[in-house]
């Protein structure tokens, strides 16, 4: 009779919304222990460490970091927090399961790859929504090849007034890194790529726009995490990503915006054979999701009724198999939440200087990668040295 491996003790840094939805995917999991939180609020501290049983709860990450017998944590706090914490638990030889974006700028994810790669540990990064339901669902009928190669695609997530909120960490520039390009536009590029079958990008073009947030409109959120900031990102951005070999994908997204009231996100998805169309309104379990097909004459569209899917407990359950297969931690360690970094710094860095800016794909998604040259012109700057329009 083969004996049941030890039970994998996890922490989780961070009370919110993410960091709730770490605990309770841990909590589900046989073979897992949530043993500690960490947190500044008291009350919500106390609280999740009653309802989960943790043995260790406390305000400061470090302490949680220096546990002893911990084997991996979760990262589910503001932005600017992302790297010391990560890299701090990696230096201490626990993996990590970091909420997205990895971090504000890809020098930043780029020390945090590097510092997974010394200790030889994963490191991963939520995108949980390519394990939605509907999004898993498009993803098996591309690899199926019933639209044939996808060529083109636009991408969006959009909403009328959902700035998180106004004077808080996520619209200060240092401490987010952006507004809605990086907060949702990386779950939007993460899916559209991930559809495609992670593409080569080899140029974006993008333009930002800061309407309605710095005259205080479009503001939502519950008024906490306030630092009393003036309102120094974007509202909208959108881009376009050049892909090698030809193919192309326009992205949106939207924190304020004049549109349908609500939020909304999806993707419309061309290719040779037929095409796609996934729209998700106000966070529906399930979005609808049409696949496009005929020869020219007959039309063969169907409706895709697919399931919820499980997001977050999803993305717990992979990387704690990750952690499980000593095999695996190598080629887990955040290389692709970099590459992602690395292409919203070339975002950034387009807008702010209104033209395109080329890229080399090999490098994207490596610690040292960020002295790339990207304008075959031969304009001196690095996608490291982009700066946030």
């Amino acid at each position: 009779m083969t004996a049941s491996p030890a039970p994998l003790r996890v922490g989780v840094v961070g009370l919110g919304w993410a960091g709730q939805q770490h605990m309770e995917a841990y909590h589900a999991l046989d073979g897992v222990e949530l043993v500690a939180i960490a947190g500044m609020e008291e009350g919500p501290l106390a609280e999740l460490a009653e309802k989960f049983g943790v043995e260790h709860a406390v305000r400061d990450w470090t302490d949680l970091v220096a546990i002893e017998g911990l084997d991996a944590v979760s990262v589910a706090v503001p932005t600017f927090l992302h790297a010391p914490i990560t890299i701090g638990a990696l230096e201490a030889g626990l993996h990590v399961l970091c909420e997205k974006p990895i971090a504000r700028t890809g020098d930043e994810a780029a020390e945090m790859v590097a510092a997974a790669r010394s200790a030889g540990r994963v490191l991963e990064v939520a995108f949980n929504h390519r394990r939605r339901g509907d999004v898993e669902a498009l993803k098996a009928a591309v690899d199926a090849g019933t639209i044939g190669r996808p060529y083109h695609a636009r991408s969006i997530w959009l909403r009328r007034a959902g700035i998180p909120s106004l004077g808080s960490w996520f619209t200060n520039r240092e401490m987010a890194g952006g507004g809605p390009l990086i907060d949702l536009g990386v779950h939007v590029l993460d899916y559209t790529l991930h559809l495609f079958g992670e593409p080569a990008v080899t140029a974006v073009s993008a333009v930002t726009h800061a309407e309605l947030g710095p005259r205080g409109r479009g503001g939502a959120g519950d008024g906490k995490q306030q630092v009393g900031s003036a309102y120094e990102v974007e509202d909208l951005a959108t881009v376009l990503l050049r892909l090698e070999g030809g193919g192309s994908i326009v992205i949106e997204t939207s924190w304020a915006a004049y549109r349908p009231a609500g939020d909304e996100f999806g993707i419309t998805l061309y290719g040779t054979e037929g095409g796609a169309d996934l729209r998700v309104v106000d966070y529906a379990p399930s979005g609808e999701l049409t696949i496009f097909g005929g020869d020219g004459e007959e039309i063969t569209d169907v409706a895709v009724d697919a399931d919820p899917g499980r997001g977050h407990e999803a993305v717990v359950e992979t990387f704690i198999e990750k952690v499980r297969d000593r095999a695996q931690w190598a080629a887990n360690d955040g290389s692709l939440a970099l590459g992602r970094a690395r292409l919203i710094d070339a975002c950034y860095e387009s807008a702010a200087l209104g033209r395109e800016v080329r890229l080399d794909p090999d490098t994207l998604g490596e610690p040292d990668g960020a002295d790339t040259e990207k304008l075959e012109d031969g304009l001196d700057t690095t996608i490291a040295e982009g700066g946030h329009a």
